[in-house]
């Protein structure tokens, strides 16, 4: 039987979900998009897959699933209104397009970059608790931002992944990795000052930029050293940092397949 393939970008808020991937008795961003798929396509086949997981607590700006239909969309705007309508206000559907059946939203190669939210030094507003994380010690800035380059280029980053195992792919490149002054996100309640962590390749590991994040705020407060950092990126280093950064600061900006 002939299937139908398209691929769905959607951004959402993750602070209220346990990731995307369904789980026994807790609420997931899949189980919330296959519920409502299933209300609107009124009980037909589909089946649906992400480009990439992500954690508890994790927002994204745009990332996409594909969705396999036995049945083609006859209006494929009109699909994306319904599915909009139905979906809960924390999610939102941005567009969507048909692909071929060689496409393969897994294995495609893409690029993915994150932004990293945060500020330091007082207590904030409850109300940036979804997307921003609070460091309420003293930060060096300065040094931060030179750490963040220092992750930049192919680099060895067994230190970055939780949970390592002995077959693992650690030899990876990031193509960019800045540390920056938010002028992205702005509200009322936010303080006068927060920054950005913004990392951009094609392959992340469990936890690698809440891993690198939270060795940068190490940094920061004068617990690790540009050289630690340096010693933690050469071949088959096998030193442990184990802060990893909270979630909720932790944002997939964009997806591009190549």
């Amino acid at each position: 039987m002939k299937k139908y393939f398209y691929v769905i970008n959607i951004q959402y808020l993750g602070y209220r979900f346990h990731g995307w991937q369904k789980q026994p008795n807790v609420k997931t961003l899949h189980l919330m998009v296959d519920r409502t798929l299933n209300f609107i396509l009124e009980g037909k086949y589909f089946k649906s897959l992400i480009s990439g997981r992500t954690d508890a607590m994790v927002s994204a700006e745009n990332t996409a699933f594909e969705l396999f239909l036995k049945e083609p969309l006859e209006d494929k705007n009109s699909f994306l209104e319904l599915f909009n309508y139905n979906l809960p206000q924390d999610i939102r559907a941005l567009s969507i397009r048909e692909v071929d059946k060689d496409f393969n939203i897994i294995n495609h190669s893409k690029v993915k970059e994150y932004l990293y939210l945060f500020t330091y030094g007082e207590k904030c507003h409850p109300f940036c608790a979804p997307i921003m994380t609070t460091i309420l010690d003293d930060l060096n800035i300065e040094i931060m931002k030179q750490g963040a380059k220092l992750f930049e280029g192919e680099n060895y980053l067994w230190s970055y992944c939780y949970k390592p195992t002995e077959n693992g792919v650690y030899t990876r490149e990031i193509i960019q990795c800045e540390l920056i002054e938010n002028n992205i996100y702005t509200a009322n309640y936010f303080p006068d000052k927060s920054y950005i962590l913004r990392v951009k390749g094609k392959g992340f590991m469990r936890n690698q930029i809440r891993l690198m994040m939270g060795t940068l705020i190490d940094l920061g407060k004068g617990k690790l050293t540009l050289q630690d950092i340096k010693n933690s990126l050469v071949p088959n280093s096998k030193i442990k940092m184990d802060y990893i950064a909270p979630a909720s600061g932790l944002i997939l900006n964009s997806i591009e397949f190549e």
